[in-house]
């Protein structure tokens, strides 16, 4: 959904990124504006997965270098929570079991969180319990699920649905996927996407992070971009997962490679 003249969520530039010492992310840029979607693809240990954690202020990744800009602010000075509370939202590969919280008190007190920092009052437990019933609807999950601690003895695709719960609550400006079709059989990749695909509006923007492009029947993104070696190696439209899918990510690097010994 590419909107003329939109704002720039998210402006990229010559990041660098280690972890354990281990440069990973190695001169990455990318700028995303309102109502884009935008896949990133690409084989494992390619550096998607720490672009997302980088993003949301993951401790175990440094920051060596480039600047991260979301909406006007430099995104890298800000706490992993102010990020949240900004509305820079991500959805884990392997979202994280916590016994003892139950799901709807977290749900309300990170709902709650996120309206007091938009000057907003806070939510009673009544009205929320109106609130989350109505959001259920997005990602047709049981209302059993509220009662249970949070993701603990959830399947795989529960947990996934769980997240699309969470965005659908918090409503980010950016809001990040890392490998959310991951583990998902095709019932539950379904409902995983539909619920992206209504939470989409000109005002946000989401990251999909994926490797395969079976994702990308069910969202269509406006960018597909390749990346390997901690960089974005090349940027296309959907057409470019397909050809990913029929001939995979070889004749990529082959390319970037005989393009860098032209230079």
């Amino acid at each position: 959904m590419i909107v003329e003249n939109s704002e720039v969520i998210l402006s990229v530039r010559n990041l660098t990124a280690n972890v354990d010492g281990n440069p990973i992310l190695k001169g990455l840029n990318l700028e995303v504006k309102a109502g884009e979607i935008h896949a990133i693809m690409g084989q494992n240990g390619s550096g998607k997965s720490t672009f997302s954690k980088v993003l949301a202020g993951h401790p175990a990744y440094e920051v060596t270098g480039g600047e991260v800009i979301y909406k006007g602010q430099n995104l890298l000075e800000m706490e992993p929570e102010e990020r949240a509370l900004a509305g820079v939202f991500l959805a884990f590969q392997y979202p994280l079991e916590i016994p003892g919280v139950s799901n709807l008190d977290f749900l309300r007190v990170a709902y709650n969180s996120r309206r007091k920092h938009l000057g907003l009052e806070e939510l009673d437990t009544f009205d929320f319990e109106d609130l989350v019933q109505e959001k259920l609807e997005v990602v047709k999950m049981n209302p059993s699920f509220l009662e249970r601690s949070l993701n603990e003895g959830f399947s795989g695709g529960e947990k996934k649905r769980n997240e699309i719960l969470q965005m659908a609550l918090l409503e980010p400006k950016l809001a990040i996927l890392d490998e959310t079709d991951s583990g998902l059989d095709i019932d539950a990749l379904r409902i995983v996407a539909d619920g992206v695909n209504q939470l989409t509006s000109p005002e946000n923007a989401t990251i999909l992070i994926t490797h395969y492009q079976r994702l990308l029947n069910y969202i269509e993104p406006d960018y597909v971009h390749v990346m390997a070696a901690g960089r974005i190696l090349r940027t296309g439209g959907k057409e470019l997962a397909l050809e990913l899918e029929s001939r995979g990510y070889d004749w990529v690097l082959e390319e970037e490679a005989a393009d860098t010994i032209r230079v």
